[in-house]
């Protein structure tokens, strides 16, 4: 058997990894670089029970213990750790409320925490492009292999029932079985599959480089700003001395190119200026990274892990939403099971069957691809 994943973000790697560690012959296909998109720009945050009581309780709880194994296991440094997390809410000016007496001293006086919502037992981090890059590292040393290219098609069989490979530009790579895993860019490859609709909501962070002035401590907010604008800033500082602070959501065209994302005009002008409002050490720390990203996101909220319905070898993993590197190593492991073994055997993957909704209009798909952006 050979598999042939499309996508090399965090998604990807781990379902190559999976795959290796089972002895399945697997190809990734990339376009840009390995964790090129959100599963490099996103937090990195883990939590073990924030999503108990939905759908994806049994797949995060599973995910976070392996998120803890593979930190052991894989052998490459990814930044893993434990977090102590806190909720509380900021305003601009003079509109500031009491919390309820916590206190963290790298916030300033315009943060009131109210609650601590996680400890080292639940809540945990990686650096994201350091663990996607690390787990395609760990899927090649186990004979996986990494290929550049665009994917622009599949190749089926003499009847069209079954996957035989794709198209890149300019040649084709046989395979029998095929994954697509281009997180919001999946949406792409509903013009040669019957997949549901998949979007991508675009996000903004900033890094900086904060060094040891701020411990192991995450922080969610509620926040307003002077124009009385509300936003969540979420920030994490990172065992390799930088803090990562995303809070600006926007619904922008996703391009059909991901090496043209970018971030809305002000959108980094209004996250630095919230910034130095919610803290004098990163107000006085220098900015790595500026950057902006998309997260794919499903109709109901729930991820597409599955096999594509009326097309044998066809699979489908994507729609993790903003827990993509929490859920990754648990949607890979499952990807390889039902691919090897026939089934998945840690999960029960029926919430997120592809074939749950209606497949997306391939139609569709070509006219915002000749306007020069996917879909909305």
């Amino acid at each position: 058997m050979q598999v042939l994943i499309c996508g090399g973000g965090a998604i990807g790697a781990c379902t190559a990894y999976f795959l290796s560690v089972r002895g399945v012959a697997t190809t990734a296909i990339e376009r840009t670089a390995v964790a090129s998109a959100a599963s490099g720009k996103s937090g990195g945050f883990l939590a073990r029970d924030w999503c108990d009581g939905t759908a994806l309780e049994q797949l995060a709880r599973r995910s976070f213990a392996l998120h803890a194994s593979l930190a052991e296991e894989a052998g490459d440094d990814w930044n893993y750790r434990r977090l102590t997390t806190y909720a509380g809410f900021a305003a601009a000016g003079d509109r500031t409320r009491r919390g309820r007496g916590l206190k963290l001293d790298w916030l300033s006086d315009a943060v009131s925490l109210e609650r601590r919502l996680g400890t080292t037992e639940t809540t945990a981090q990686v650096h994201p492009e350091r663990f996607t890059t690390g787990m395609m590292r760990a899927a090649q040393a186990r004979g996986a292999r990494l290929e550049p290219g665009c994917v622009r098609g599949i190749v089926r069989d003499g009847t069209g029932g079954c996957v035989r490979g794709v198209e890149l530009d300019n040649r084709v790579i046989e395979g029998d079985v095929i994954v697509i895993a281009m997180g919001p860019w999946s949406v792409l490859a509903a013009g040669w599959l019957p997949l549901p609709a998949i979007f991508g909501l675009k996000g903004h962070s900033l890094v900086f480089e904060t060094g040891s002035r701020i411990p192991a401590e995450a922080v969610f907010l509620d926040y307003a700003d002077a124009d009385g604008r509300e936003c969540s800033p979420e920030i994490f500082p990172r065992a390799d001395g930088t803090t990562y602070v995303c809070a600006i959501s926007s619904e922008s065209p996703l391009p059909v190119d991901p090496a043209a994302v970018a971030p809305d005009p002000g959108a980094m002008e209004r996250l630095e200026t919230l910034c130095c409002r919610l803290s004098p050490i990163l107000r006085e720390s220098r900015i790595l990274r500026r950057q902006a990203c998309f997260r794919p996101v499903t109709r109901d909220a729930l991820p597409l892990v599955g096999a594509v319905p009326g097309l044998e070898g066809a699979y489908v993993a994507t729609g993790h939403s903003v827990w993509g590197i929490l859920n990754a190593p648990a949607t890979g492991e499952a990807m390889a099971e039902l691919i090897a073994e026939g089934a998945a055997r840690h999960l029960d993957l029926s919430a997120f069957d592809p074939a749950r909704t209606a497949p997306l209009d391939p139609a569709r798909i070509v006219r915002h691809a000749q306007q020069g952006g996917a879909t909305r």
